[in-house]
């Protein structure tokens, strides 16, 4: 996730593009189940025990990462989208199917 910088808006049209052999509404399914349960536990990963700092110096302290640590779990703008790009992306795979029916 960090790597790209992704939401789950542009995570979602991402792996659309790299999982093809998926339906786009199990693709959504996974996106949010991530990103729900990244939120719910991004807290977590920013707390570090007392005996972590006891030495003088810390290869990784936490302090260069900026990232937000509280989360809205429903991130409900976000799935929206989600969900418009489904509809789309289903009326889409209907016509295409009925086109092949009538060419066939």
């Amino acid at each position: 996730r960090k790597i790209s910088r992704c939401g789950p808006v542009s995570m979602f049209n991402k792996l659309l593009i790299m999982w093809s052999h998926l339906p786009s509404s199990e693709v959504a399914a996974k996106v949010k189940r991530f990103f729900y349960y990244y939120s719910v536990n991004r807290h977590k990963m920013t707390t570090i025990t007392p005996s972590y700092h006891a030495e003088a110096y810390s290869p990784d302290d936490n302090r260069f990462d900026l990232r937000q640590f509280l989360y809205n779990t429903r991130w409900t703008r976000q799935f929206a989208v989600i969900d418009e790009m489904v509809a789309r992306n289903v009326e889409v795979e209907d016509t295409a199917v009925l086109d092949k029916d009538k060419n066939d």
